[in-house]
């Protein structure tokens, strides 16, 4: 248990059942009115922010988290088989604690995990993975004015829209967050 006197942006709560972080807080001390705290927090598994005021001195639910990285193994049915890259424990995390950036997950990647003792509270994978094209069709340049894109395979299996001067073979750094192109890796 804590308080309001311990905000600070990045701590994890527990507010109406489900884990938020704060993301920015503001002390208000409306003149003879009573004090209070107005905060911005992000739902940790939705990740909509909302906005609440707490009593000053309120007593608040915080989750310790500790961060520890995990790299991905391989996929067992369902579920997604990670190690930690420090005590060589290994878990089975199910796809949705990991969110839609698991399609672009080859073996290998290191995926950061916020744990809660030993509960999985929030998954964070890399922002830019670097990926094989696996499948396109060759591009013709037409009568683009701006450049053209078309569906390109990559060897985790997600299609996406790539340039038309990628070839089959190519590396390419993908945006996990949007699932879009970024740049060619040499």
């Amino acid at each position: 248990m804590g308080s309001t006197t311990d905000f600070r942006p990045g701590l994890i709560l527990k507010f109406n059942n489900d884990l938020y972080q704060i993301v920015e807080f503001q002390h208000v001390n409306p003149g003879n009115w009573r004090a209070f705290v107005r905060a911005k927090m992000k739902n940790l598994k939705t990740g909509r922010v909302i906005e609440n005021r707490f009593r000053a001195g309120e007593s608040i639910d915080t989750v310790r988290v500790e961060r520890h990285q995990f790299q991905f193994l391989y996929q067992d049915g369902d579920s997604y088989v990670l190690m930690n890259t420090e005590t060589f424990d290994q878990i089975h995390i199910m796809p949705e604690i990991l969110g839609d950036g698991v399609k672009y997950l080859k073996e290998g990647t290191v995926v950061d995990l916020l744990m809660d003792g030993k509960q999985v509270v929030i998954s964070e994978l890399p922002i830019f993975v670097e990926l094989e094209v696996t499948q396109t069709d060759p591009g013709f340049k037409g009568d683009t004015a701006t450049g053209g894109s078309k569906p390109a395979t990559v060897e985790t299996g997600v299609t996406i829209n790539v340039p038309l001067f990628i070839e089959e073979g190519a590396k390419i750094k993908i945006d996990t967050r949007t699932g879009t192109y970024v740049e060619r890796v040499k």
